[in-house]
This record gives structure tokens, sequence and C-alpha cells, in this order.
């Protein structure tokens, strides 16, 4: 016997002690695929045979199947399963996880059981009980199919059961190995004029000659030369002037492989009212009817018949592209994608009400796509909307030609929307189908449902897939830290589409009197594979996020925001860098004049721009911090030391004259501390100006991270120096564009001219450099390599380790410092800044981009030595 089994399906072995369910399940399915109660009784009494522990050992069992099947993992329980109440619960639990119950019969004859059951040590009991397990099959055998297996498979002999086999065979659904391209196309309901010139706007073209079956096929089959496939979300019929037409025309396109349909409510009311089921005809039905009344009689039977089996023919939804895709007719949830039940279907046809209805009369629809939280993308119809919105990876296109609207088509995976305007308004709705409130709507459906973010979908142990790095984990503790800065300190969460990651300094340096120097940071990348770096000046300011939009409108329309605002500057950690609104006003306003006058909105076809920046002085941000760290430092400094060098001195001279002491020696280091100190005070004054007003401020932009469709990351850090540059050049006084010099590393003398540019940048006071990858991803010999690393100069590390670090008693010390746990934090928070940023730009929920943001926030959380 041959025994075809759906992918997902909870497989119930059904036969008497000694049959040999143990050894068919050990031969045709996997060890973790088979659950055994007496397996189960092992687990909790470590005795496969102790009948006491019977119900606990079953609890397990039913539990561990409930958690394979919620998983979509092919299930089978390996038990005796001879008695009703026994399989009661299993075909509860498959229908619980929209799972379709199989039971294969094992039903050999007595004596062959009762002949195993003496050979096996472990089986003590009489041959009453195989007996009255083979009764209790016998009687309950012809009712399988009423319980709800929706296969049954019974072996009766030892040759068929070793003669048999198993094939896994995908359910209807199941069209994960089709992958486009797609062209899905919302309700039809008999607006054939409008669904041919869509399709022909799409590209498909009409055959010559229709297919064979002259009762519904009566025009072109609708191909497309690119093998595009067109798919239905149903409702194809009802209420419009053509209904039968666009049956037919949907239909051969099913029939001749260009096209998949998902049926539709109104689809199946039809089908029901052909097949002689009293059904109420409202709704449009009766236009429907009408058509097929006025065919000719000698066709109208054939006709019926061909278009019941076609409607009938239809499956529920379809799973598309290694799941990413799912086409249901009124959506589908994410625990219900890819299985079949009558819950799926149902689900898939009328979605969820809550049980009320409206004023109109019409049933209160649940909002399933708001706590939508799958992985796949769902495209579906049914209820009416003026425009496509996405809501939480969702999409509903039906936008009621039928009613006045358009017949909308979703390109799948381009993500463009095709509409075409309805010809006429066929019918008139009973709820009016664009409300007052939704003719001019100030925010998308997404950003409304986002104006209310879930702790829930941040706090706890995370796992972040990103396309840079896999798997960033992100522990439980990191992430309350995380929220405590962002729900107490961060600005406006819809802003918040990208953290910068920290910055690794390079390897430490053994040139004397020098803790970090170019010739590691080229040696680095030169090991990783980059035959090219580019040197950026790192200016004496603060890392500064900087999004900008064209107009408030534009502002509104991509980032939700109600405020009258027309971008933001945020600093790493997701603060405001300006308290006063009106400087940032003026500030963002004087960027999006530099970005106007170069013509960039054009040039990139965008409203909006994200930038990565340095905006100086350093004291804009880090007033406090100079005041109680930096300031104090010296102050102490330059008041303590020169009366201790006073006291030295005095205490020195009370000594004969040419007697040397260690009293000179521990006088002259602190005159060198007194030097010291007068540096490291020096260092820090050059990261200081007041800020009175906007003339005040510097802002250096070094990275153009994303604009409207699109990142930047596949660009390499010349491109963005040039294009920044540009506009830098239309407001010289507030933007300043980076000075940056390329090196071949495996050049020694371009290396000495990088080194030259270094030592010149630091001499005059300068932090010291930036050295990245020539290209902005760099994957290295282990994987992904650092994006940039940090060489900074002597005497600004003065200000980060102190005065006194140059001593050779303390730079013996700091050349030990570790870098690898610094440099984890820059990969993982890399990999999460441009995670979100791609989010963002693919128009995911802000839940989504908003869990890479915090994922940084929480890494940055992670204990590491701060002047690294």
């Amino acid at each position: 016997m041959h025994i075809n089994i759906p992918n997902l399906s909870l497989v119930v072995l059904i036969g008497p002690s000694g049959s040999g369910k143990s050894t068919f399940a050990r031969k045709h399915f996997l060890p973790t695929e088979v659950l055994s109660s007496d397996a189960s009784r092992a687990l909790v009494s470590d005795e496969e045979n102790n009948q006491t522990v019977t119900k606990d050992a079953f609890e397990v069992l039913h539990f561990i199947a409930a958690k394979r099947l919620a998983l979509g993992r092919l299930t089978v329980i390996d038990a005796t399963n001879v008695q009703p109440e026994a399989r009661k619960p299993l075909v509860a639990l498959a229908r619980q996880y929209h799972c379709l119950p199989v039971a294969i019969v094992v039903n050999m004859p007595e004596k062959v059981c009762q002949e195993r059951n003496r050979l096996r040590d472990e089986r003590d009991f009489g041959p009453h009980v195989v007996r009255q397990q083979q009764s209790q099959l016998r009687r309950s055998l012809r009712g399988l199919a009423k319980e709800g297996f929706r296969h049954i498979f019974v072996l009766e002999t030892p040759e068929e059961v070793e003669a048999a086999t198993v094939e896994r065979v995908p359910l209807y659904n199941d069209k994960r190995n089709e992958h486009g391209p797609f062209d899905i196309i919302g309700d039809v309901h008999g607006c054939c004029d409008e669904l041919e010139a869509l399709l022909h706007q799409l590209g498909y073209q009409g055959t010559a000659a229709a297919l064979g079956r002259p009762a519904f096929a009566s025009g072109p089959v609708y191909v497309h030369p690119q093998a595009r496939k067109a798919v239905f979300v149903g409702d194809l019929v009802d209420r419009g002037p053509r209904i039968l037409d666009a049956v037919r025309l949907v239909g051969d396109m099913v029939a001749s492989g260009s096209a998949f349909c998902v049926p539709g409510n109104h689809d199946m009311k039809l089908m029901r009212k052909l097949r002689g089921k009293d059904v109420q005809i409202s709704h449009g039905l009766a236009n429907s009817l009408t058509e097929i009344d006025a065919l000719p009689n000698d066709s109208r039977v054939a006709f019926c018949k061909e278009i019941i089996e076609f409607l009938d023919g239809l499956v529920s939804h379809y799973v598309f592209d290694d799941g990413k895709l799912v086409v249901a007719h009124a959506g589908m949830k994410a625990e219900m994608q890819g299985r079949g039940s009558r819950k799926v279907r149902e689900f898939a046809l009328y979605g969820e009400t809550t049980g009320e209805t409206d004023e109109f009369g019409l049933p209160v629809r649940y909002n399933w796509a708001a706590e939508y939280r799958g992985s796949a993308m769902v495209v579906y119809g049914h209820t009416p909307v003026p425009e496509p919105e996405w809501l939480n990876r969702t999409v509903n296109i039906d936008t009621g030609c039928v009613f006045g609207g358009k017949l909308t088509a979703l390109r799948y995976p381009e993500m463009d929307f095709v509409s075409v305007p309805a010809v006429h308004t066929y019918c008139q709705p009973a709820r009016p189908f664009i409300a007052a409130e939704q003719q001019a709507p100030k925010l998308s459906a997404q950003q409304i449902h986002d104006e209310v973010l879930d702790a829930e979908d941040v706090l706890g142990k995370r796992i972040i897939t990103t396309r840079l790095r896999g798997a960033v984990t992100v522990r439980e503790a990191n992430a309350a830290a995380a929220l405590e800065v962002m729900s107490r300190f961060a600005a406006n969460p819809k802003w918040l589409i990208y953290l910068p990651p920290t910055m690794s300094p390079c390897e430490t340096s053994n040139v004397p009197g020098l803790l970090e120097h170019p010739a590691e940071a080229f040696a680095y990348y030169r090991s990783q594979g980059a035959p090219q770096v580019i040197c950026e000046e790192k200016h004496m300011g603060s890392r500064a996020v900087v999004i900008v939009c064209r107009d408030e409108s534009a502002a509104k329309e991509r980032f939700g925001v109600a405020e009258e605002e027309i971008g933001i500057v945020y600093t790493r950690t997701g603060r405001r860098f300006f308290t006063e609104p009106e400087l940032e006003r003026q500030f963002l306003d004087r960027v999006r004049a530099a970005l106007t006058a170069a013509d960039f909105w054009g040039a990139f076809s965008t409203a909006w721009a994200c930038l990565d920046c340095e905006l100086m002085p350093w004291s804009a941000k880090a007033q406090e911090l100079l005041r109680a760290q930096y300031a104090a430092v010296g102050a102490a400094g330059r008041a303590s030391l020169p009366r201790a060098i006073a006291l030295l001195e005095r205490a020195a001279a009370r000594f004969p004259e040419g007697v040397e002491t260690q009293l000179e020696a521990f006088t002259d280091e602190y005159r060198r501390r007194e030097v010291n100190v007068a540096k490291f005070v020096a260092a820090y004054r050059q990261y200081c100006w007041s800020v009175s007003s906007l003339t005040d401020l510097k802002l250096a932009p070094f990275h153009l991270l994303a604009t409207e469709g699109r990142t930047h990351v596949d660009k390499d850090h010349t491109w963005h120096m040039e294009e920044l540059a540009k506009i830098c050049r239309f407001d010289p006084e507030l933007l300043l564009a980076t000075p940056y010099k390329v090196v071949d590393v495996t050049d020694p003398a371009s290396e000495v001219e990088g080194t030259d540019w270094w030592t010149k940048l630091t001499e005059r006071g300068g932090e010291g450099m930036v050295v990245k990858p020539s290209s902005f991803i760099l994957r290295g010999k282990r994987g992904l390599a650092q994006p940039a690393v940090k060489c900074r100069g002597c005497e600004y590390l003065r200000i980060i380790y102190g005065p006194d670090y140059t001593m050779d008693r303390n730079l013996v010390r700091l050349r030990n410092r570790g870098l690898s746990h610094k440099r984890s934090l820059a990969l993982g928070e890399f990999a999460l800044g441009i995670e979100g940023l791609e989010r963002f730009v693919r128009k995911e929920p802000l839940r989504r981009v908003h869990e890479c943001a915090f994922g940084v926030l929480a890494l940055e959380s992670d204990p590491v030595d701060p002047r690294l």
C-alpha cells in the first residue's frame, strides 16, 4: 500500500499491543517525529511499562505534540489508540493547530500479536489484553471518519505492513516552490473591462485561442511574456456588469497555468446557490444569477457545471515564495498559514468579526492585521478601502472598483501598486465606500497603529535576525536598561530609525610615547583583505543623526509625526541634540535649504534623507561633562601642582649644595606632571567654544545613510564623501565637508603618506582620524569586518586616559588593554543599525525598526571600558 500523508499532519498509529506500530514508525519516520506512550512513561517514571503513570505520560505526550504542531512539524503518535476516547483528544489537538489528523491502522491478526508479545519479556500481561484491544479496534474502525480523521489507511497483514510505503505530500495551499514574480489582483466583482485594462497595463497579452472548454471558455487567455503570474484574491462575481466574462477570463488563466486564484465569500455563495442550496439573494448575487439565466438553454447547464467545478477547486489561501508571501481573500493569521482546517477556510473567506453590527447593519470586523506578527507578507481584499495601505506586513488591495473606486494590483517582489480607475459606479455600497474621515487621512494605517508601542516587543532576552551578522543576541538585563533610556530620555520614537554603532580603536601601538598609530589600522584592514582604505578626519564634536524632510507634509506622510516638524537632530543614544526647539528648527531649515539648492530631492527622487554626522563643538552636548569632569581635573591640577612643587623645592633647599637626593627626582616628576596638566587643559579647550546662535555650530556629514526607497550602504565611502561635499558647498558657514585621504594598504609609500597626514592632523591639535575600508560593508576572512576603527592622536588621548597617561609606567599598563569585547559590540551594533534602517526603508512596522534601535541601546549598556 502506498500511503500519502500531508507534510503537516498529526499521524495517529492505531493497533493492539504487538501489532508492529513502533517498528513501522521507526521505518518510516524520524525518531524526533515519533512520540511514544511507552517512552513517555519512561520519561516520567523510568519504566516503559509502568501503567500507573499512564495519565501523566499522556499529558507529557500531548504537551510535546502541541508544541511540535504549533511549530508546523509533522508528529506521529505511537500508542494503541484503540478506544475512541483515546483518539478524541488527538483529533482535537489537530484541529486546534489546524492540522489534518491521519489514521494508520495496523490491524494484525490476534495470533500474530499474541506471538510477538510472548517473545518480549517486558510484556507480561495476559492474552486477554490483546483480545480486548482487538475487539475495541474492530468496533471503532468504521467510525474513524466520523471522529474527524481526514485520511485513513488500514494494514491487515504482516506482508502489507512490510510492503507499505509512506510519501509526504504538500497541502494544496503549499506553493512555496512558486517564487514569482506575481501580480496580485484585488476583488474584481464582475468589473471585466477594468480587469482587462489592468492586465494590459501589467504587460499581459491575450493568446489567439481559448482553451478547449466550449461552455466555459469564450475569449483569449492572458499570459505574460516574462512568465509573471497573476494571483486573484477572490470575489470574482456579483455586483458588476460582466460577471461571467470575469469568471471565464480568470478560470482560463488558472487552467493555463498563468494565474492562481483563491475563493471569495461571494464566489462560494454563488457556488452553493448553483448546487441548489437555499441562500439569501443579496449583496449582488442577483446580478450573477441574471447573467446565468440569460445564457442559451443548450449551454447553461454545462456552464453551471463548469463554474461549480472551478469555484469548488479553489484553495482557501496560498503560501508562496518559501513562505514569504501569503494570499487569501480576507486575510490569514500567522498561526493558520499553510494549514488546512474548516476554521482556516472560514477565516480566509470572511475574516473575523466581533459579533456586533454597525449602523448600516453590516458585521463589525475584527482588525486582525493590527495584531499580526508573522514574518510572511499577507495580501488580501474583502473589505474595500480607498487606498492600499501596509499594516504589519499586511495589505488590503480591494480598492472598491465596483463601487466607483479602482482595481488594484500589487506587483511582487517589486512591491509596486498598479491601478486602473473604475469606468462607472456599478453598485452603491451599504456602507459609504469612502467615509468622511477617510477622505484625506492624516496618517496611514500603519502610522496610526504605531502610535502605541508595546514594551513586550522589546523586553526580555531577544534574538534579532540581521542581514549582515545573522542572529544578534540581546540579554534580558540589557533590554531593560535600553527601555529605561528610551522611555525617559529619547526623542519621538517615530524619528528613531537608526542608531549609529560604537567604534573600536585600532590595535595598541608599540611606537614609543604612543598608544595608537595608523600602522595598526592599516594592518588590520590589510589582514581582512581590503586593499584600500579611506582615512577621514575625526572631528572634535559629537555624533549626530540628522533626519531632514523636504517639508512638513513629507515628514507627516513618511514618518507619521503629527507635529509641524521637518526633521530632527539626535544623539547616538536617541536623545534630542537641541534642547531649544527654535534652534533645532533653524538648524534643520539651513540643512534643508542646502539640500534644495543642491537639487538633492530631485536627484535622489526622495522627500527625506538620513545623514550620519559630527556636530561641533563637543561642548554643545557635553558641557556638563566638561565642567564636572575635565575642567575639574584641570583646575585641581593647576591649583595643586605648583604648590606641591614649591614645597618640594623648599624641602630640597635644606640639603647641602651638591648633594643629590631622591627628593630632586620626585620634584622633577611633579614638574612633568604640571606640564602634562597644562597639555590636558589645552587639549580639551580645543573642543569647547561658546554656542549662542546657529553661527557657532558646524555640521560635518560623512554618511548619506538612506533616502526614499533605498539605503546607500552599497556605495563606497568615497561616493559618500563626494555626494555630501556637493551639499556642503551650498552652506559653508554651517556645513563642513570632511577632509579625507585614500590609502593603498598594499603600498608602503601610500601608507607613509597616510601616516604623515595623520601626524599633521594631530600635531595641529586635531583629534585624529577614522580609518574605514573603501566599501561600506566589508566581509573579511572571519566574516563581517569592523566598519571603521579610530586612530586618535597623542594629545587627544590625554583627555581620555588622564594627564599623565604618557608616563612610561602608565603606557606599559595601558598597552595591555583588550579590544575584543569592544569590537564584538561594534559589529553587533553596526549590523543592528543597518538592519533597522533597511526595515524602515522597506516600510516595515515601527516595532520592527525599534527592535533594532533597542538592540543597539541594549548592547551599549553592556559594561566595557568607556575609554576605548
